[in-house]
């Protein structure tokens, strides 16, 4: 598999770095964006080729458009040019998470930032369910779509127990210091290699360990990184940093991150030459056909706990706007902006 053009790094680092900069709306925004680039724009890619390559990143663990953007930036420019891509897709929204973070997790943060998170985490809650509503299908898995719904509502950080047990099961049927580094990296290690389903897995495998196990982050507050997370641009996997530097600051959010995306950078640099196989292999479809209904599952179910924060009448104002706004078809980060807009209204009254 060639190289179909001679592509610098730094036209890498500047289109891949657009594209982590403006691409809000989460993974169909970041797909749309990569092929209008690839295919399209420069004819980098060829379709089929692009189309193929994105439903071996859907087998495999993690957020899907960050293995997307790395294996296109890979296919254009060869190794070095899959770590400038990637690297450039991911810090955008990294800095911008970690500025929030830095303000948004102070002792006493602004008013008017802390309504804007209250906000965006109630109609948070909404996207969060309406995402896990479109990802189930009845035909298959309704079993395991009840156990991760089960799992991600009632047992925490112990979700990923399900998820892979899910997995295993359809697989078989087929055929600590006082800084809590160890707890941390395994954290990051469940959201970067663990993730089966897309971004919104992350919610419920964060939850329990951020919240409930170590205490790093209030409800509140995770429900305001989640939003923060769905808010700014690049991959949703950044809600990981924002934690990370709830439990210790700037250099356990940086960490955090990086454990979290290296299962990416890894996957496409040893593996892209292997997609056709995993695509076809019956093992790997067996083994995802009980995982991701699972993860669907989990998805709907980490709504439970994002809605154990909204405690104030005009967040639930903000909530049932926002399942009106979905259900006309609004798309969710201008629902997530209302809501967070709406946050800040409350601060002038």
């Amino acid at each position: 598999m060639g190289l179909v053009a001679p592509v610098p790094l730094s036209t890498v680092a500047r289109e891949w770095g657009r594209i982590g900069a403006l691409g809000f709306g989460g993974p169909p925004a970041h797909v749309a964006l990569l092929r209008a680039l690839t295919v399209d724009r420069r004819a980098w890619i060829d379709a089929r080729e692009f189309e193929d390559a994105f439903a071996a990143c859907n087998l495999l663990p993690g957020p899907a458009s960050t293995q997307m953007s790395i294996y296109c930036a890979q296919r254009v420019a060869g190794r070095w040019g899959a770590i400038v891509g990637g690297l450039a897709f991911i810090l955008p929204g990294l800095i911008v998470c970690l500025v929030i973070a830095a303000v948004a997790l102070a002792e006493q943060p602004p008013e008017a930032v802390d309504a804007f998170g209250m906000g965006a985490a109630a109609a948070v809650v909404a996207v969060v369910a309406q995402a896990g509503l479109k990802l189930i299908d009845p035909r298959r898995g309704l079993v395991y779509v009840i156990a991760g719904a089960l799992g991600a509502a009632l047992t925490g950080p112990y979700v990923v127990v399900i998820l892979l047990a899910a997995g295993l099961a359809e697989l078989g049927r087929h055929k600590l210091m006082s800084f809590a580094w160890p707890a941390l990296i395994w954290l990051s290690v469940k959201v970067g290699a663990l993730s089966y389903g897309g971004g919104y897995v992350i919610i419920p495998l964060m939850y329990g360990d951020a919240v409930e196990a170590h205490g790093w982050l209030s409800e509140q507050a995770f429900a305001n990184a989640v939003a923060y997370g769905q808010i700014t641009p690049g991959p949703v996997t950044h809600t990981v940093a924002l934690v990370g530097y709830g439990a210790g600051g700037l250099v356990p959010a940086l960490v955090a991150t990086a454990i979290a995306f290296a299962p990416s950078f890894a996957f496409i640099l040893l593996g892209a030459r292997h997609f056709d196989r995993l695509r076809t292999s019956p093992n790997a479809r067996a083994f995802l056909d009980g995982a991701g209904p699972a993860a669907a599952g989990a998805i709907l179910g980490a709504a439970v706990p994002l809605l154990t924060a909204i405690d104030t009448t005009w967040q639930w104002v903000v909530l049932a706007a926002a399942a009106v706004a979905l259900l006309a078809r609004v798309p969710p980060l201008a629902v997530l902006v209302a809501g967070a807009l709406a946050g800040v209204a409350t601060t002038l009254f």
